[in-house]
């Protein structure tokens, strides 16, 4: 740890020994001082040298979302976009006040006019807990004298005034009819992109339309009839999130069989699926639109597709094997259980209990 020694003459001499290594500078505020160390230390800790001379006065708010974005550069965790594009809001409206004035009423009032702006509960919260992280970063990392708890009240009003919440959770599953009719109109209208197929495979599988384009043949085992799904999308930690799913028949659409007739068709090399994902989405429009599903959602496939794996009788925690989610809890909105549902139980032909064992013991 660094020492401060205050000087004859009233200033602050700051020097700091750590893993074989010296520097030393002095300053006329204490407080720039207990910067310049906590600076320097995290430089000799990730292998740099020391700075020669004072560290830059961090003033704005912009200043410190642009001190956390080339920290994050520098570790080699750059900032995916949607993050970008939240601190770029932050900067545009907060990022001209000086850390010392950051205060509530400011907060209050920026929330109010993104609210104006169209922004929703939801997206209004990500906005202040991004604006926390970068408070909290500067001063967890650089020393850096800040007020969280600014942050924490205005969030309280915000929410109190109903400009923050959280999402509302969908539950639209599409109707036996609807999936009938949109595989007829895109049987009938063959296009380069098959969407009948990669409809029924979201629904055999329960995956998004990104992790379904993104696969590679490389990635599929075909002895146990296993792919894996890179980066799988992940609250936390998206990245290196590889997860292995089995592709199974349990949902009305054979996962395998579905791959097979695509392998045909790319002749097993590059992507399982090569198209744009966008692409896919749009076709997908243009065909709910045409049957009259206007709300009806790709993303909604997998939420039938994780509610047929537990109508098939998998328990909630190999629903996960396939689905990828790690909080069970998030999985029983997805169960839409009935209490007359419990009749056809009785009668219901149970799965082959040690058939899935023998499967999910392979992957």
């Amino acid at each position: 740890m660094g020492t401060i020694v205050k000087t004859k003459e009233g200033s602050w001499r700051a020097l700091v020994r750590r893993k074989g290594k010296y520097a030393s500078q002095t300053f006329k505020l204490k407080t720039l001082a207990n910067e310049w160390v906590v600076e320097t230390e995290r430089l000799i800790d990730i292998g740099a040298e020391p700075y020669k001379g004072k560290i830059q006065r961090r003033k704005s708010i912009g200043d410190l979302i642009d001190l956390h974005i080339s920290d994050l550069l520098e570790v080699g965790k750059p900032i995916r976009r949607s993050k970008r594009a939240v601190l770029e809001s932050l900067k545009k409206d907060l990022g001209a006040i000086r850390v010392s004035n950051l205060d509530r009423a400011q907060i209050i009032k920026y929330g109010k006019k993104r609210a104006k702006q169209g922004a929703g509960p939801v997206t209004l919260s990500v906005d202040l807990s991004y604006l926390r992280t970068i408070l909290t970063h500067a001063a967890a990392v650089h020393g850096i004298s800040v007020d969280t708890e600014c942050v924490r009240l205005a969030r309280t009003a915000l929410s109190h005034l109903g400009l923050i919440g959280r999402s509302n959770e969908r539950d639209r599953r599409p109707t036996e009819d609807e999936i009938s009719a949109l595989l007829s109109y895109f049987a009938e209208r063959p296009t380069i992109i098959p969407i009948s197929r990669i409809m029924k495979f979201a629904i055999a599988t329960a995956m998004r339309q990104e992790e379904i384009c993104k696969i590679e043949w490389s990635d599929v085992d075909f002895k146990k009839r296993i792919v894996i799904v890179r980066d799988r999308k992940d609250p936390r930690h998206k990245e290196g999130n590889h997860q292995k799913v089995p592709l199974l028949n349990l949902t009305g659409f054979d996962a395998w069989q579905l791959l097979l007739e695509q392998k045909i068709l790319t002749g097993g090399h590059g992507r399982c699926f090569p198209y744009n994902h966008k692409s896919v989405g749009t076709a997908f429009r243009r065909g709910r639109n045409a049957i009259g599903a206007d709300d009806l959602r790709f993303h909604d496939l997998r939420h039938e597709a994780t509610s047929r794996l537990f109508e098939a009788g998998l328990p909630i925690e190999r629903v996960a094997l396939v689905t990828g989610h790690k909080d069970w809890k998030m999985l029983r909105r997805y169960t839409n259980l009935k209490p007359e549902d419990l009749h056809q139980l009785q009668t219901k032909p149970q799965l082959d209990e040690d058939a899935h064992i023998k499967l999910l013991a392979q992957i």
